[in-house]
């Protein structure tokens, strides 16, 4: 039996959620259906932001917000004049949802759930009654004169539009390679390094604000780096991972990190610091407490780095031991040895080319009536909400654009 549709969305994650229910409370007499690979819907949305769902991020300037996205900041520009983070919170004000920014400016809602998200989601599109079938992976995808063919290992479906929101799903990539678009080849995008040395060895859960650069190229990153059990993640990291996405993978995951632990402070300032602080505390131990914005374990770990020894006074430091100290606070090298991806904060590089699609529409150039929203094209962001605003966004442009709405 075949399942007639007006539109079908391919996908049941934040993206194609938005984009039918901005399509269906603007035009509720369209039969829409939403397909959904999973058992369940939205289980992304879930687990974000440690299972609060960070939504968005309080960064409400366009020209400033398309920085954020290593890969797609010249094409969102227009799509974030036209729906931008604001427009995502008065979105959710409007259908009961309250957010709240913190100080970081990312944004949650109130409630510090993300069920509050899923349960707006899922009733709306109740209330439109879109139908949502879960269990439909998509087998094949064809044109057939004015609509579209979509089979899945369970049932056939037809529809005038298609949008195709599936995220990082290799399957559905390559079905559209088959129709003509051209994908980017994937690799991970937000990931933490594996670094082993005996000089963050014993110190997971220490912070720091940092500069990081990677070795041999132009990739440099300010920012809380956060020492873990298996090297060194936080957003300076996680940055790095993100922008550099293509460079390391290339890489193969095996690269050398320059960290400056005094971040803006450079070698000559560092050297003047610890001089004046070698005459004001002659007599008191070097390691016992960190001069600098950072643990008193972290210094500890340098000071023995530089071949100081614990009990040695400042008084009875040698230019030599000086000099390794201002080298292991501004200009220490790790190795860094492959990486670590949290499942639930996945993020992919890649996907379709940017250049088959129209931004003011979300519409495929290389076929009518088929639509993007989400992370299944070219576009991908740091942590922070980024990645959420952009499946409003397109979802947004996507809907208006499919009912008829500049």
């Amino acid at each position: 039996m075949i399942q007639n549709f007006d539109i079908i969305i391919v996908g049941g994650g934040a993206a194609g959620f938005f984009t039918a229910l901005n399509i269906a409370e603007k035009k509720p007499k369209l039969k829409i259906a939403i397909l959904e690979r999973g058992k369940e819907v939205l289980t992304k949305v879930r687990i974000s932001g440690g299972g609060r769902c960070n939504v968005t991020h309080a960064c409400f300037e366009p020209n400033e917000l398309v920085k954020f996205y290593p890969r797609g900041e010249k094409e969102l520009r227009g799509p974030f004049h036209q729906f931008c983070s604001g427009d995502t919170i008065a979105w959710f004000e409007e259908h009961g949802v309250a957010l709240k920014i913190e100080e970081d400016g990312r944004m949650f809602p109130e409630s510090n759930s993300s069920q509050t998200i899923i349960d707006c989601f899922t009733q709306l599109a109740d209330k439109l009654n879109i139908k949502v079938y879960t269990g439909q992976s998509v087998q094949a995808i064809y044109k057939a004169e004015e609509h579209w063919k979509i089979t899945t290992q369970n049932d056939n479906f037809t529809c005038a539009t298609l949008v195709m929101a599936t995220g990082s799903n290799p399957k559905i990539w390559e079905l559209l390679q088959e129709m003509g678009h051209t994908i980017v080849p994937p690799v991970p995008s937000l990931f933490t390094f594996n670094i082993k040395d005996k000089r963050i060895k014993e110190l997971p859960g220490v912070a720091a604000k940092v500069t990081v650069v990677v070795k041999g190229t132009k990739l440099i990153s300010t920012g809380p780096l956060l020492i873990t059990h298996w090297g060194m993640s936080g957003p300076a990291i996680l940055k790095l991972s993100a922008w550099g996405a293509r460079i390391l993978a290339e890489k193969n995951y095996q690269f050398t990190i320059v960290v400056n632990w005094l971040n803006d402070v450079d070698a000559e300032d560092a050297e003047k610091i610890l001089k004046e602080l070698k005459l004001e505390h002659a007599k008191k131990a070097v390691s016992k407490k960190s001069p600098f914005d950072f643990p008193n374990r972290l210094w500890e770990s340098m000071v023995i780095a530089s071949g100081i020894e614990v009990e040695t006074k400042w008084a009875d430091l040698s230019r030599i031991q000086l000099q390794q100290l201002v080298n292991e606070l501004t200009n220490a090298h790790y190795q860094v040895n492959g990486k670590s991806t949290f499942k639930e904060e996945f993020v992919t590089a890649g996907g379709i080319d940017l250049r088959e699609i129209n931004f003011k529409t979300m519409q495929s150039k290389r076929h009518e009536n088929l639509y993007f929203s989400g992370e299944i094209v070219n576009i991908d962001a740091i942590t922070g909400g980024f990645n959420f605003q952009n499946a409003w966004t397109s979802g947004f442009i996507a809907a208006q654009s499919i009912i008829g709405l500049p």
